[in-house]
């Protein structure tokens, strides 16, 4: 089977591998043609970067009886748009990228099409990421310069990451910085730890936002992005995030997930130089959490 598409004026510039998906059924489809020399472009084989030219003819052969059936919408809003990029406000329970046990409905495979950039396509131009149970903005690319540009902010700690978590207790100063190296926990290899003796350097910066009787609201700063960096370290300091079911005590106030909210997103814009400065309310069943925290008596 063979399939004959003519490249519109429209679609000028985009990738190959991104003009495909919506013909093809799902862009992995699209570069695993490509990658397998089926794809050919006014007779040439093409990389699945290459950018479509108007008029181009472009010959798919050996396609599948079957197209694969599209991934399912993972949700997610748009909080910040523009022709270069944009900042997405991801709900809890969503995954950032497909992984084991995640294959399907990622916020990279709803966001295929919109994003690009990076070194690995099926990460949709997504510059860093959240844990599947902590909601809040993350930042996309739309294309390769624009992505490397952002990459480039967030080493150079330029790209400022505010969070919004609730914990057990209340530290001992109204403001602190835990600067621990984290790494993979030396028994049980799903966590993450202090104690792994050679983690990476990873430094959390916290400050006081509002005190309860058991518990306390931090606004919290990153310098680096360790996987599961503030939960570790607010564990590591005795004041593990409230619900977090691997760090701390499940179901605290009502909780289903950890209170954990990616709450501001602060850069310049790599392009024009514009401040970008985007703010996410905590969202509902945090509210309603903190709440509860703040009714409990001493």
């Amino acid at each position: 089977m063979t399939l004959t598409l003519t490249v519109p004026a429209e679609a000028a510039g985009a990738r190959l591998d991104q003009f495909l998906a919506e013909p093809l059924g799902s862009r992995s489809r699209a570069q695993r043609l490509i990658d397998s020399h089926r794809v050919h472009v006014d007779g040439v084989a093409r990389a699945k970067r290459y950018a479509v030219k108007p008029g181009e003819d472009i010959v798919v052969d050996d396609l599948e009886a079957t197209p694969e059936a599209p991934a399912a919408a993972a949700p997610f809003s748009v909080a910040y748009e523009d022709d270069d990029l944009l900042v997405v406000d991801k709900p809890a329970g969503v995954v950032v990228h497909p992984a084991r046990g995640h294959r399907s409905g990622t916020l990279a495979q709803a966001l295929a099409g919109v994003g690009a950039g990076g070194e690995d396509p099926w990460r949709a131009g997504i510059v860093h990421r959240l844990d599947r149970h902590t909601s809040g903005l993350l930042v996309v690319a739309k294309s390769d310069e624009v992505h490397r540009a952002l990459k480039a902010l967030l080493a150079a700690r330029r790209l400022r990451r505010e969070y919004l978590t609730l914990v057990e207790g209340r530290p001992s100063a109204r403001s602190g910085t835990i600067d621990a190296p984290i790494g993979r926990h030396p028994r049980e290899r799903t966590l993450m730890s202090v104690e792994a003796g050679q983690g990476r350097g990873a430094r959390t910066h916290f400050e006081i936002e509002l005190a309860t009787a058991r518990a306390t609201l931090l606004r919290v700063g990153l310098e680096t992005g360790r996987t599961h960096q503030i939960r570790v370290h607010m564990a590591a300091i005795g004041h593990p995030v409230c619900g977090d079911r691997q760090y701390g005590t499940a179901g605290l106030y009502g909780l289903e997930r950890q209170f954990l909210h990616a709450t501001r997103l602060a850069f310049e814009h790599p392009l024009t130089g514009e401040a970008i400065d985007i703010v996410s309310p905590l969202p509902d069943d945090l509210v309603q959490a903190l709440e509860l925290a703040r009714r409990e008596p001493a």
